[in-house]
C-alpha cells in the first residue's frame, strides 16, 4: 500500500509540473550521487559500534597513526580489551561457524548476504521523499521510501549484483533518479604461524597490577626470594611462607584476556590489524578472517601438527584446559569445509603467514643472551630454553629448508595451486639500537628477574646471526631464491618493508616522550626494583609510584617488548609445559623465569605490530587486486522523462 500511495504522488507531482526543464535537472545531475558501504564489514566483530571505533580512528597516516590515537583514547590500557569479549569465537579462540552479528545470525565462513547502508550525497532540499528500489532478479524489486537525507539499510545477497534506484520528487515539480549497483566483494583471509603472527607479548586485556609485592623463590638458593607486583584483586597468600594457602585457580581468575588463551592469540597481531585496516579503508568490501596462528608454533608442531598449548582458555578451570590445539592446517581445511557447504564457489583469497623463528629455536637464543645466573642456565638448558648460535646455524641449514618445503606443497592446493597468495610477512629485527647497531646488552628492562641481564657479546652474536644469517634465509625460501622451488608458482609474496622502521625501535630504544612510569620506573642501570623482601612485600618498585601506573598500550620509543614489559603486561602462568619447566605452584621458581618471558618478551608491541600491518597492506591490496581503497561505482544523478518516473514510481 505504501508503494501505491509514493506512485500516486509522484504522478500528482508530475502532473502539476508546467514544464520540463532539462538544464535544471542537468545541473542537478552533477551534484547528487549514491554512496553506499558494506557495514559491520570487518566480520569477526559481532558488533558495528566496533567496527566504527576503527573507521574513526583511521587517517592518512596509517595503521600505526590509528594505534596510537586508540591508544591515547584508552589511556594506554588498550582499545581490545572490551572488544574481545564481543568476537565471532569462543574463550579458547575457535571460530564459531553461526555469528549472530548486529542481531542477525549470519553463517561465518560463507554469509548469505551482507547488509548495505545508502545515503544520497549531495544537496537537496529539505524534507524531500526519496523512494529507493532494489533489485537483483530474485522475486520482486523491493522498494523503500525514506527521507532523503537518511542513511538507508538493505540486506544484499551475496554473489549477486543489486541494482539500487532512487527516485526525487523534487518541490519545484521536476524530477530525478540516481542510480548504481551494489557488488559487496566478500574475501577470505587466514592467517597463520607462529607467535608473532599471533600477536604474543600484547594480549587484549592487559593484566591488572597489584602496587602490592607478590613473593617468587630462586632455583636452588635455600630460602632466597623476591618481590614483584602481584595481580591486582588475587586475595589468597602472597608470601613464599605457606604453599597450602596458595589459592591457584583464584589466581588464575586474574589472568590477561586473550582472543584465544591457548594460543596467545591477539587482536593487536599484525596479520588481524591487516586484515582489518582493509576492512576500513574498503566501504563495498566484506573481509572474512580466519586467526590461526598460534605462539610456540614450528612447521611441523603447530602448522602441520598439533601443539602443545600455552596457557589455559578459561582462568579459574584449569582442570578441565586441553594439553593441546589442533594444527592450523588441519583448522584452515575445516574452515574451508565448512564455507564450500554452504557455497561450493567459496574460494581461501590470501593467506598471511609468518613463521621460522621457533624452528630455529629462537627462544633459546633469547634465553642463551638474557639469563646470567648459572643455576637458572642450567636448569632452563636442561628444558630446552637455552640455546647456542652453531645449534641454531645446524637447524638453518640443514632441517628448515626441507620443512618449509613441507609448508609450501600443503598450502599450495588451498591457494588454487599459486604461492603468491601467501603473503609472508618478514620479522623485525628485535634487538637494534640503530641500523646494524645491535643494542649494546645490561639489566635494561631485564631487571625483573634477579637471573636476567643481557650479556652485550652474546647479544652481538644473536643480532649477527639474525640480520645476516635467519632473516636472509627466510627470504630466500620465501622466494624460491637459488634451488628452493620446483618453479615459479611455488614463489610467495614476501614483505620486509617494516624492517628499516624497526631499527629505530628495538628493545632497548629509549626516548624523552616515553610514558613517565617507563622513565622513571624501569631504570637503565636495572635497579627497579627493592631487593629488600620485607619492604618489597607491600612496595616492590624502586622508584616509589604504584605498578598499576604501568600502561602496556601507551606509545613508546622501543617496539618490542621487554622481559620487564612482558611480566608487566601478561604475567603469564604457562600450562602444557613438560615436567622439567611446568610450575609447580604459583610461587615456583621456574615460573618466576617464564612469567618473565612466556608472554612476549622480545616480541613486538602493538605499535610493532601496526607497523608490520602498514608494510603488508600494499602486498594484500595487489594480491587481492585492488586500489589503496575500493570505491566501486557510485553513479551520479541522471534527469528523467516525467513519463519513465511516472511508470517507475507507480511500480
Amino acid at each position: 500500500m505504501r508503494t501505491i500511495i509514493s506512485g500516486l504522488i509522484l504522478s500528482l507531482l508530475l502532473a502539476l509540473a508546467p514544464l520540463w526543464q532539462p538544464a535544471a535537472h542537468a545541473q542537478g545531475a552533477s551534484a547528487l550521487r549514491i554512496e553506499w558501504e558494506v557495514k559491520n564489514r570487518f566480520r569477526l566483530f559481532r558488533n558495528e559500534t566496533d567496527f566504527q571505533r576503527h573507521v574513526a580512528a583511521a587517517r592518512n597516516d596509517g595503521v600505526l597513526g590509528a594505534e596510537r590515537r586508540l591508544a591515547l583514547s584508552s589511556d594506554g590500557r588498550g582499545w581490545a580489551r572490551d572488544i574481545v569479549e564481543r568476537l565471532c569465537v569462543d574463550r579458547a579462540g575457535r571460530l564459531a561457524e553461526t555469528c549472530d552479528r548486529d542481531g542477525v545470525r549470519e553463517n561465518y565462513f560463507s554469509p548469505r548476504d551482507h547488509a548495505v547502508g545508502l545515503v544520497l550525497a549531495g544537496a537537496v532540499s529539505a524534507n524531500v521523499r526519496c523512494v529507493w528500489s532494489f533489485e537483483d532478479g530474485a522475486g520482486d524489486p523491493r522498494q523503500v521510501e525514506a527521507a532523503c537525507e537518511d542513511e538507508v539499510r538493505v540486506r544484499v545477497a551475496y554473489g549477486k549484483t543489486t541494482n539500487a534506484t532512487l527516485d526525487i520528487a523534487l518541490p519545484d515539480g521536476t524530477a530525478q533518479r540516481v542510480v548504481t549497483e551494489i557488488a559487496v566483494r566478500d574475501v577470505l583471509i587466514a592467517g597463520m604461524g607462529d607467535s608473532i603472527a599471533a600477536g604474543e607479548g600484547n594480549p587484549d586485556r592487559a593484566i591488572r597490577l597489584s602496587d602490592e609485592g607478590f613473593c617468587f623463590r630462586r632455583f636452588l638458593a635455600g630460602n632466597a626470594e623476591y618481590y614483584r607486583p602481584g595481580r591486582a584483586g588475587y586475595s589468597g597468600n602472597r608470601s613464599c611462607a605457606d604453599d597450602a594457602g596458595n589459592d591457584s585457580d583464584n589466581w588464575a581468575r586474574q589472568s590477561a584476556r586473550w582472543e584465544s588463551g591457548p594460543c596467545h592469540r591477539s587482536l593487536y597481531s599484525y596479520q588481524t590489524r591487516a586484515a582489518l585496516a582493509l576492512a576500513v579503508e574498503s566501504p563495498h568490501l566484506a573481509v572474512t578472517y580466519l586467526p590461526l596462528a598460534c605462539s610456540g608454533a614450528t612447521i611441523s608442531t603447530g602448522f602441520l601438527g598439533g601443539q602443545r598449548i600455552v596457557e589455559c582458555a578459561s582462568p579459574g578451570t584449569s582442570a578441565s584446559c586441553p594439553d593441546s590445539t589442533r594444527a592450523q592446517l588441519a583448522e584452515l581445511n575445516a574452515a574451508l569445509s565448512r564455507a564450500r557447504a554452504a557455497n561450493a564457489e567459496r574460494k581461501l583469497d590470501l593467506v598471511l603467514l609468518t613463521i621460522g623463528a621457533n624452528d630455529i629455536r629462537f627462544s633459546g637464543l633469547v634465553g642463551h643472551v638474557i639469563i646470567e645466573a648459572r643455576t637458572e642456565r642450567t636448569l632452563l638448558g636442561r628444558g630446552g630454553n637455552v640455546a647456542t648460535v652453531p645449534e641454531a646455524q645446524k637447524i638453518l641449514d640443514g632441517s628448515l629448508p626441507g620443512d618449509f618445503a613441507k609448508l609450501r606443497a600443503a598450502l599450495k592446493p588451498l591457494v588454487g595451486g599459486n604461492l603468491s597468495r601467501v603473503v609472508f610477512v618478514s620479522y623485525g629485527h628485535p634487538a637494534l639500537a640503530a641500523p646494524d647497531t645491535p643494542c649494546p646488552g645490561g639489566r635494561d628492562g631485564f631487571d625483573v628477574h634477579p637471573a636476567f641481564g643481557a650479556d652485550g657479546e652474546r647479544l652481538r652474536e644473536v643480532a649477527d646471526f639474525v640480520s645476516e644469517q635467519f632473516l636472509p634465509k627466510m627470504k630466500a625460501l620465501a622466494l624460491c631464491e637459488g634451488r628452493a622451488c620446483r618453479d615459479q608458482s611455488d614463489r610467495m609474496t614476501f614483505v620486509d618493508a617494516h624492517q628499516r622502521a624497526f631499527a629505530e625501535h628495538g628493545v632497548c630504544a629509549r626516548a624523552d616522550d616515553d610514558p613517565p612510569f617507563d622513565r622513571e620506573c624501569f631504570l637503565q642501570n636495572g635497579d627497579s626494583f627493592d631487593r629488600n623482601p620485607a619492604t618489597a612485600a607491600t612496595d616492590p618498585m624502586a622508584c616509589g609510584r604504584g605498578a598499576s601506573e604501568y600502561r602496556p598500550y601507551a606509545p613508546r620509543q622501543r617496539w618490542v617488548r621487554t622481559a620487564n614489559d612482558s611480566y608487566f603486561t601478561a604475567m603469564t602462568y604457562p600450562q602444557g609445559l613438560g615436567t622439567t619447566l611446568q610450575p609447580a605452584n604459583i610461587h615456583d621458581a621456574t615460573w618466576g623465569v617464564l612469567a618473565a618471558v612466556y608472554g612476549g618478551a622480545i616480541h613486538p608491541s602493538a605499535e610493532g605490530h601496526a607497523a608490520m600491518a602498514d608494510a603488508a597492506l600494499p602486498a594484500v591490496r595487489e594480491v587481492l587486486g585492488l586500489a589503496a581503497a575500493e570505491r566501486g561505482n557510485d553513479a551520479p544523478a541522471v534527469p528523467l522523462d516525467p513519463a519513465t518516473l511516472q511508470r517507475q514510481g507507480a511500480r
